[in-house]
Parts: structure tokens; C-alpha cells; sequence
């Protein structure tokens, strides 16, 4: 079995690549580089504002996985959840148009909260007392939100305005780094929030501790005193929230309307990220940010035309990452011990 530290070590690794990557888009910004150089289209300050709106649903979908597999339970259903999210987000948010913008917008929120709580909760029951495939219950999921979105979405309804940028004072006022972490919208800085308080709960606090040891070793865990499928329901539950939230992310933040299958891959694109760090917050953000900017570099050439590969090639891009970064990892990380197993308590019917 992988130790604590080889965890953490191969984690590290997403997390560098993504510190690089900032650390270079700094030095080009502060250097005096013609606009038009290729330094500037990949490294640019737009490119890299674009790659952080990108990481943002993708490093709350990773969370989202985290929260629910380091308890045992798999959960590929992320995109549902996400999209059940945004579609509960945009209806609250139409439903409200006429109400304060900023009080529209928060039950917006609450809605995306909700809808993805409540997908989370079908999820655990699915897995936990109906005893169904992990793997299936997460693509019903999928398939279920999908369906539900476009059969109930209405076209002909608009969602009036959204979040707005909020300036941190003083630390917005620095050079680059400034612009684009510290002059961003609500649910953006909640995001980074989320991923601090991740990593400080699982590893210091007795609700992670129980929550890794239901993921761990479920029956050691019962033998103690610990309600293992307590916790995979209440985890899921929570986890099924924050991908409600990166779903809300996308229609309250950055489209401001909502768009029949908008979350295009980036529940899959999360657990990639998730698996990328290893089931660790900061390697899972690391990971996320490393394939939010292929999106931004996608976005970027785009936009330039500065070469002469036809855009669907481009357009592939975050998902060949995605697939290498994978790919080339598997072998070195570890779900898990119990991960996708049952858990019955002797003379329980669950």
C-alpha cells in the first residue's frame, strides 16, 4: 500500500506544473515582449485570465470527487451533477429577474446548491442502500440530468445578469498577479476557499480522519465506532453540492446564461483532475489549473489565428492533455483501499 508521503510526493507534481506555468506568465508580463510574440499569445495576461475561469469548474468538480471517493465511493456522475447545478442556477436566476440583482443571483446559488445536493443524495442511496453499480448509478446520473435539462429548458428565457468582479484592495493593485487573482467574482474566491478548507479538513480534523477511514478501511473504521455509510451519505452529499456550484459557476459567473449540455466534458475533465493529484486538494487544483490552461492556450491561439492547424485540431487540445496527463499517471497513483466496495454493518440491511 502507497504511504501518506508517496501520496503526497506524486501529488506535488500537478501542483509544480501549475506554479510553473504562473511563474512564466509572470516574468513574460513583466518583460518587455511585443504583443504580437507567441510569449505573449500563450503567456499573456488574457490567456491567463481565461485559464483561470476555466480551472475554477474544474478544480470544484475535482473537490466534488475528492469529498466522495476518499469515502469509498466512486463518482463519475460529476458532469450530471454540474449540470443539474447550472440548470437549477439559470431557473432560480429567471425565475428572480425582477429582485435585486445581487439577491438573485445568491438564490441562484442556493438553487445550483440544492439540485446538485440532491443528485449527490441519489447517487449515495443508489450506491449505498440499493447496493447498485457505482459506475452506473454515476452515468444514470449523467444521462438523467441530460435528459432533464433539455426536455425542461426553455429556450426563449434569459437569465439577467451576473456576478461582477470584486477588487481585492491593495493586492489587486499588483502587477499581473493582481488582474488575475485578485480581481475576480464571488464564486471564484470561493473556489480557492473551498480547496484550503478541503485539505485542512481531511488531514486535521477528526471529520477527515473518519471520512479517509471509511475510504481506507471501512471495517476497521466500524470497529471503533465509526458510522461508515453516514459518512459516504453525508460526503457524497456535500461533494454532489460543490459540483452544483462549479455548474452555477458556469451560468451565475462566466456565461450568464444557461445552454443545453454546457458543462461539455468538464465533469470527465475533473475527475482526470482529481485522479492527475492524486485525490488530493492541491494536487487535484494543480492538475485542474494545468488542463484550464490548455483551454486558455485553445482559446488564445483561436483568437490569434497565429497558426495554420484548422481550429478542430485546436479544439482538441484540453482533451489530449487530459488524456496524456492521465494516462501517463496511472500507474503511479493509488484510489482509495475501498474504494467502489460495499459496506454492510453485521446485521444491517445497508
Amino acid at each position: 500500500m502507497s504511504s501518506p508521503t508517496r501520496f503526497k510526493k506524486t501529488s506535488l507534481i500537478a501542483l509544480a506544473v501549475a506554479i510553473v506555468l504562473i511563474i512564466i506568465g509572470i516574468v513574460v508580463n513583466l518583460l518587455p515582449i511585443p504583443d504580437d510574440s507567441m510569449w505573449r499569445v500563450l503567456f499573456g495576461v488574457s490567456t491567463l485570465n481565461f485559464t483561470l475561469r476555466a480551472t475554477v469548474p474544474l478544480a470544484l468538480g475535482a473537490m466534488a470527487g475528492i469529498l466522495c471517493e476518499r469515502t469509498g465511493i466512486i463518482n463519475i456522475g460529476i458532469e450530471g451533477m454540474m449540470l443539474a447545478g447550472a440548470f437549477a442556477g439559470f431557473v432560480a436566476k429567471v425565475a428572480t429577474n425582477d429582485w435585486p440583482l445581487m439577491a438573485s443571483l445568491l438564490v441562484g446559488v442556493a438553487a445550483a446548491l440544492a439540485a446538485g445536493a440532491a443528485m449527490g443524495y441519489i447517487h449515495a442511496l443508489f450506491s449505498i442502500k440499493f447496493k447498485m453499480d457505482q459506475i452506473i448509478s454515476g452515468t444514470f446520473l449523467i444521462l438523467l440530468a441530460g435528459g432533464l435539462t433539455s426536455y425542461l429548458f426553455n429556450p426563449d428565457s434569459v437569465a439577467e445578469g451576473k456576478f461582477s468582479p470584486i477588487a481585492i484592495p491593495f493586492l489587486s493593485k499588483i502587477p499581473v498577479i493582481g488582474d488575475i487573482f485578485f480581481n475576480n467574482p464571488p464564486i471564484t474566491y470561493a473556489a480557492f476557499i473551498i480547496v484550503i478548507a478541503l485539505h485542512i479538513g481531511l488531514f486535521h480534523t477528526k471529520w477527515g480522519l473518519r471520512s479517509r477511514a471509511a475510504g481506507e478501511h471501512p471495517r476497521a473504521a466500524d470497529t471503533v465506532g465509526i458510522n461508515v455509510n453516514f459518512y459516504r451519505y453525508l460526503n457524497t452529499t456535500l461533494g454532489g453540492m460543490v459540483a452544483g456550484l462549479a455548474g452555477g459557476f458556469l451560468v451565475l459567473e462566466a456565461v450568464g446564461q444557461f445552454q443545453e449540455g454546457m458543462t461539455a466534458g468538464r465533469g470527465f475533465i475533473s475527475l482526470a483532475a482529481m485522479i492527475f493529484g492524486n485525490w488530493m486538494p492541491f494536487g487535484a487544483l494543480g492538475a485542474a489549473t494545468l488542463f484550464g490552461y490548455t483551454q486558455g492556450v485553445q482559446n488564445a491561439l483561436l483568437l490569434a489565428g497565429v497558426v495554420n492547424i484548422p481550429r478542430h485540431f485546436i479544439s482538441m487540445l484540453p482533451y489530449l492533455v487530459t488524456i496524456i496527463a492521465v494516462a501517463g499517471f496511472v500507474g503511479r497513483v493509488r484510489p482509495p483501499a475501498a474504494e467502489g466496495k460495499v459496506y454492510e454493518t453485521e446485521g444491517s440491511s445497508e
